[in-house]
């Protein structure tokens, strides 16, 4: 059975997720939704309530995974290489989430530069030890992007212990609860929309 992995996208850069070139992918953070999400389950970023932010209540992603791949099966596969960081180039080449490569399986693991390696462009060890403690890739082809500017969150979206699907503070809520599969289904495909909608929230406060 399908289930839904609710959590706050604190840092909405357009890294993780990332949700350009066709494809929704999470490849960093998060060890634990991309330890435990399948092909089916539905991943919901929601909106951050920090002082600065001030977008709880609101949608910021939503995706079906259609694809899980290893790090070494994402580096190689051609459909991503757009997704392979080029940090002086636009903003949405510099966000590329297909970062870590080695040379042979066993071998250590390169991290390009990247919004997870340190300011000089050399890899930072905490965030590849964190990052490839899951050695999973989720993907997603049916998606929807809103960024810094998605709608706000139905108000009856719970499960049946009351639960909301919006999630608030830290962690990870699972679903398995049918209905509100299904209610999330029936809300996100009568938005008629699809993929990238929307600039990164960070993106927007760059403006002016």
């Amino acid at each position: 059975m399908a289930r839904i992995h609710s959590y706050v996208v604190r840092y909405d850069s357009g890294f993780a997720p990332n949700p350009f070139y066709g494809y929704c992918t999470l490849a960093t953070c998060k060890p634990g939704i991309r330890r435990s999400a399948n092909i089916g389950d539905w991943v919901v970023g929601s909106g951050s309530d920090a002082k600065t932010i001030r977008r709880g209540e609101h949608l910021v992603y939503v995706m079906r995974v259609t694809e899980v791949m290893t790090f070494d099966e994402y580096d190689a596969d051609p459909r991503f290489a757009p997704k392979k960081p080029y940090r002086n180039g636009s903003r949405k080449q510099s966000c590329g989430d297909n970062i870590y490569f080695r040379a042979m399986p066993e071998a250590n693991w390169q991290q390009r530069d990247s919004f997870h390696s340190r300011p000089d462009g050399t890899h930072n060890p905490d965030h590849v030890a964190r990052d490839t403690s899951v050695n999973r890739v989720l993907i997603s082809n049916d998606f929807v992007y809103f960024g810094g500017e998605g709608p706000k969150f139905p108000i009856d979206m719970k499960d049946q212990r009351n639960r909301k699907l919006c999630k608030k503070g830290r962690g990870i809520t699972t679903f398995d609860d049918a209905r509100l599969i299904a209610n999330l289904e029936q809300w996100i495909r009568r938005l008629c929309l699809d993929g990238y909608q929307g600039a990164p929230f960070e993106w927007l406060t760059l403006r002016g």
